[in-house]
């Protein structure tokens, strides 16, 4: 049997989400919900699927069986909990929303309805992170002591101006690290466990926005370990993600989501067949949100 799913957005990302449920066997497009009707029927005429400008008439559609939210973020909640409450699975867009609160809402809303929520953390599924995920799993880079992150991309102003809400406490919620460093903070959880304490600083150095395009933080993770994370979206041209983990048994290297260095004092402990040496020599895209 087929699985129905709807899009909400309609922007950039809900066309990302169509042109991937297209690639994905039984899986089929139900219907589209987006606030501009030109942008929502051009998609609806490229991928299929019922075009809504109502939100209520678009969540009585059927056949559907979960939604995906592509909306800004800070609709997310709001909108999830609705699909939530009509009996709908729900996966999100990063962030779930931009307060805590609202997402413990979420969360207890989709609980109580008996629905799956997930959120779009896709780097998890990159095959270089999920390597080095392994090798810390395994002890090859040993007790994990240092952790460091940076994403310092480049946004010109009219990423931000030609936006209604990004750059806004009231729909971003924040700036570069909220959007942008959300999939590295996700990174460094996923790969290093939780962290007890956080000091930070932020700033907005660059674009005239609400919210910060710039911050710094030092963590402390419930392992011992330490790490920094640098997020910025002032920093031009632009420089691909790379995220370093130093265990007692050696660094490792990420960079543009793959391995591009493993100085590890027990080599002969990988037993992956793409070696970090084949793939130093990769080339991919800069990570965009």
């Amino acid at each position: 049997m087929a699985t129905h799913i709807g899009l909400i957005g309609g922007g950039n990302i809900t066309d990302t989400h169509a042109r991937a449920v297209r690639g994905i066997a039984g899986v089929e497009i139900a219907a589209i919900y987006g606030t501009n009707a030109s942008k929502l029927n051009g998609l609806c005429r490229e991928h299929g699927g019922t075009p809504y400008l109502d939100f209520e008439a678009f969540l009585a559609h059927r056949p559907m069986d979960l939604v995906a939210i592509g909306s800004p973020s800070g609709l997310h909640a709001t909108q999830c909990i609705a699909a939530a409450q009509r009996g709908l699975h729900v996966l999100t867009e990063k962030p779930i929303d931009i307060s805590t609160r609202r997402a413990d809402d979420l969360i207890e809303a989709t609980d109580r309805a008996g629905v799956k929520l997930g959120v779009m953390f896709q780097d998890r599924l990159k095959p270089g992170i999920r390597e080095l995920r392994e090798w810390i799993s395994a002890g090859v880079v040993g007790r994990p002591l240092l952790a460091d992150a940076r994403v310092k991309w480049y946004r010109p102003p009219d990423y931000y101006s030609g936006s209604r809400w990004r750059g806004t406490i009231a729909m971003d919620g924040g700036g570069a690290l909220i959007n942008q460093a959300v999939h590295t903070v996700d990174l460094l959880l996923w790969l290093l466990g939780d962290v007890v304490r956080v000091q930070s600083r932020t700033a907005t150095a660059l674009h005239a926005i609400e919210v910060e395009d710039t911050a710094i933080a030092v963590l402390e993770f419930a392992s011992g370990a330490l790490g920094v994370i640098q997020a910025t979206t002032a920093a031009f041209p632009g420089y691909p993600r790379r995220v370093e983990i130093t265990g007692t048994e050696g660094t490792v290297i990420l960079e543009q989501d793959r391995i591009l260095a493993a100085n590890l004092r027990h080599p002969q402990c990988i037993t992956s067949a793409a070696t970090p040496a084949t793939k130093a020599g990769d080339t991919g895209t800069v990570e965009s949100g």
